[in-house]
């Protein structure tokens, strides 16, 4: 089981505070919503727990152990933007990340294990609804099923936590619907923490187990002397700019929802994921 920490995090470029004092923890095969007005720094604290930035202050740890300091197969993100490869097909885009992994200089794989990766990348696009569209391009696809394969490269290297960066925003509401059962499977059927940013109120109570809002404080002209910023030194845009967010809200969703438990061994590292989902309805090809 994979515990996440934040213990005391601080977020600082230069002089302008994003996060402070994030004190935070996440129980294993949880799906937490973080909400929050744009700029109080929920895709930074993302970030932070992918990898991709370091913490100023203070630190990160996944099960009992401080964070990695680069991304690692651990952890899978997908992000609002569709971070799929436009050169390569869907097949491809699910089997490249196995590739660098195990053959980093080639970058290719051969024989009998690239027969294993493509049997496995089949198994998992037919699980997202995928399947009959391995030979196509990015470009052929939908916004949605654009959404499907990245959360399928998300999901190739088997992680133990799913970060989502608003994958959501950019769908139509039928096809987000679509989606939103896609991924609560996902989180059910398999030991999986999932941390998701939405703006979307309803999206983060419907799907989550806790919700968590990150709001800055000091951020009101009247209160900006009491936090020691004062307006002959500095101007009021300059002063709430070095104002970090916090943690204001922390809600567990009710009725509580709770992860069904996994098939014996399931848990285990390196367990398989067990997606047996319906196929998509977002297949039309974008207009």
């Amino acid at each position: 089981m994979t515990a996440i920490v934040f213990d005391k995090v601080w977020k600082e470029y230069g002089d302008h505070v994003v996060l402070e004092r994030i004190e935070l923890s996440i129980a294993p095969r949880s799906f937490v919503a973080l909400v929050g007005p744009s700029g109080c720094g929920k895709t930074t604290f993302l970030r932070m727990l992918l990898g991709e930035e370091k913490p100023t202050r203070g630190q990160i740890l996944v099960g009992g152990v401080p964070l990695k300091a680069e991304p690692g197969a651990d952890r899978g993100v997908v992000f609002q933007r569709y971070s799929v490869f436009p050169h390569l097909t869907v097949l491809q885009n699910v089997i490249i990340g196995r590739e660098f992994e195990e053959s980093p200089l080639l970058g290719k794989l051969f024989g009998f294990r690239r027969r294993e990766a493509e049997a496995e990348a089949r198994k998992l696009l037919d699980a997202v609804g995928l399947k009959g569209h391995e030979d196509k391009y990015p470009a052929a696809l939908s916004g949605g099923m654009q959404q499907r394969l990245a959360l399928a490269q998300a999901l190739n290297r088997k992680p133990k936590i799913l970060l989502l960066d608003e994958p959501f925003g950019a769908l139509d509401p039928g096809i987000r619907a679509d989606i939103h059962v896609l991924i609560r499977r996902i989180w059910n059927e398999n030991d999986l923490t999932v941390v998701m940013v939405t703006h979307d109120l309803s999206e983060a109570f419907r799907l989550g187990t806790r919700v968590i809002a990150f709001e800055r404080p000091r951020n009101r002209p009247e209160e900006l002397e009491r936090y020691g910023a004062t307006l002959d030194d500095v101007s009021v845009a300059e002063a709430l700019s070095k104002a970090g967010a916090s943690v204001t809200r922390d809600f567990d969703v009710w009725p509580k929802k709770v992860a069904a438990a996994l098939p014996n061994g399931a848990a285990g590292a390196g367990a398989q994921l067990d997606l047996k989902l319906a196929p998509a309805n977002d297949s039309q090809a974008p207009g």
